[in-house]
């Protein structure tokens, strides 16, 4: 979801600053981020500038961490959930929905729901390279369970597609 959302939103013309961890600093800053922040070594809200948007695909940090890394109308969006954790892998989604109301910023979630438009929007984008998707690795079908454990390991660096 991240390398799909860095090129998106550098497509859009927006100033994009990915976070990810040392291994993948080069392939973000190569699919258009304008900086990198290697959450290994700098947290994102330790910084001095503030974020209009915060896209949060990795579930690794709480709305409070994501918020003071916002402008004071900034806006979060959680994409998916978390991989099991508390009330289905859905806890961070419910606190900000449950915040957003009493905020200033605004706090939101991102649960797929392809629309015929938006799909199209993206096919052209792909064919025409603002977007390229970004393969990590391919597994044949038996391969599946390897390809699960190499996900949840969070090693991918891009896609992993599967070959049937």
């Amino acid at each position: 979801m991240g390398t799909f959302a860095v090129q998106l939103a550098t497509a859009s013309g927006a100033t994009v600053t990915g976070v990810c961890s040392t291994s993948k600093v080069d392939l973000v800053r190569s699919i258009g981020a304008h900086d990198v922040i290697d959450y290994t070594r700098e947290d994102i809200a330790d910084r001095p500038c503030r974020y209009d948007v915060v896209i949060d695909t990795g579930g690794d940090r709480s709305v409070g961490q994501l918020r003071a890394a916002l402008t004071s109308t900034g806006t979060i969006v959680i994409v998916g959930g978390e991989g099991g954790g508390q009330v289905l892998g859905l806890s961070r989604q419910l606190q900000a929905i449950a915040l957003s109301p009493f905020v200033r910023q605004r706090l939101g979630v991102v649960f797929s729901s392809p629309r015929r438009t938006d799909l199209e929007l993206l096919a052209v984008m792909l064919a025409d390279g603002r977007v390229v998707p970004v393969v990590d690795r391919r597994f044949t079908l038996d391969e599946v369970p390897e390809a699960i454990r190499h996900l949840r390991a969070g090693r991918a660096r891009g896609k992993v597609v599967i070959v049937v």
